[in-house]
């Protein structure tokens, strides 16, 4: 079994994760109390302050021997923020955007979601030898891990621009970094971005090339704005968001919201995977989504940690097969 690379992944700025001390504490996913409802569900969860509740409708797609068992296991690869974190530097409880969505989907579907580390790559091959039974772990719905998962598609992300707070240098879209200084992590899909399409893109309209400096971490490319040498950054949207979101208190970055790229540039579905023959519990799990769209659970969860721009509109399963058929 091949094992898939996570793509677009990079190590979350450090400095960001010190600036997020506050809101890592807060922001842990809160059990309120509970107990089991007359068919067996498990009562409502407090999730953010909202009492998430069972979705009869959702639970009653639950294939037979879940709903008896009321639990299950979703592998995810810790630390990846904001997706996936600890509470704080020490500490095994985790939180973030997977980690609340799951829980509140669990809730939806009346039964408790719990956690465990998994290296990434060994994520599908323990799927497979039934050390798991779901996986929330910002995983790239792509068509070639369609052979043996089914994902339900829960938000997209491409490639976010990270500027100065109040965005002095008016950059609205990425052809307003033609003929500025532009920092970006080394090795990452955002280099590849600005080299193979965006350059050839600044020359069509007739301006200067994009002045790229690559650096070893988010954290020094983030550095190169502060200190002026920089006009922006160049990182996945989701770690965008949460840096101009915890650095600071939000007063150092912000992000470039380009309204025909809402998801970030070039971006991809991220999918809740199931094994491919588990379409029953995929199906509940979509209704389980849907329901927390539709009540602005999803919302909530997202905008806690300032990432509301890879939000979808609804819960679909493998979309990302039918856009490349």
């Amino acid at each position: 079994m091949a094992h898939f690379p996570r793509p677009h992944r990079a190590i979350l700025a450090a400095t960001a994760l010190a600036a997020s001390g506050a809101l890592l504490a807060g922001c842990a996913a809160a059990a309120g109390s509970e107990s089991a409802s007359s068919d067996g569900a498990a009562g409502p969860v407090d999730i953010l302050g909202i009492e998430v509740a069972v979705d009869d409708g959702a639970r009653a797609l639950l294939p037979d021997d879940i709903a008896e068992a009321g639990r299950v296991t979703a592998a995810t690869d810790a630390p990846y923020a904001p997706f996936e974190m600890f509470v704080e530097e020490g500490s095994e409880e985790l939180t973030g955007v997977d980690i609340l969505l799951g829980k509140a989907i669990g809730a939806k579907l009346g039964i408790d979601v719990e956690f465990a580390q998994q290296g990434f790559d060994g994520i599908i091959p323990a799927l497979q030898a039934g050390n798991y039974d779901l996986t929330i772990s910002a995983m790239t719905s792509s068509v070639e891990r369609m052979d043996v998962l089914t994902f339900v598609d829960y938000s997209a992300s491409g490639t976010g621009i990270l500027t100065r707070a109040g965005n002095p240098d008016d950059i609205e879209t990425y052809l307003d970094l033609c003929g500025k200084d532009v920092a970006v992590q080394t090795a990452t899909s955002q280099v590849e971005l600005v080299t193979d399409v965006w350059q050839a893109e600044c020359e069509a309209e007739g301006l200067d090339p994009i002045s790229l400096a690559e650096f070893p971490s988010d954290s020094d490319a983030q550095l190169a704005i502060t200190a002026g040498k920089a006009v922006a950054s160049l990182l996945t949207k989701p770690s965008a968001g949460f840096v101009a979101k915890t650095t600071n208190d939000g007063e150092t970055f912000m992000v470039v919201e380009d309204p025909t790229a809402p998801n970030g540039y070039d971006a991809t579905l991220n999918g809740i995977g199931v094994l491919k023959e588990n379409e029953q519990f995929a199906e509940a799990i979509q209704a389980a989504l849907q329901s927390l769209m539709d009540d602005g659970t999803y919302t909530t969860i997202l905008a806690e940690f300032g990432v509301e721009g890879i939000g979808v509109d609804a819960a679909t399963i493998n979309a990302a097969a039918e856009s490349a058929s």
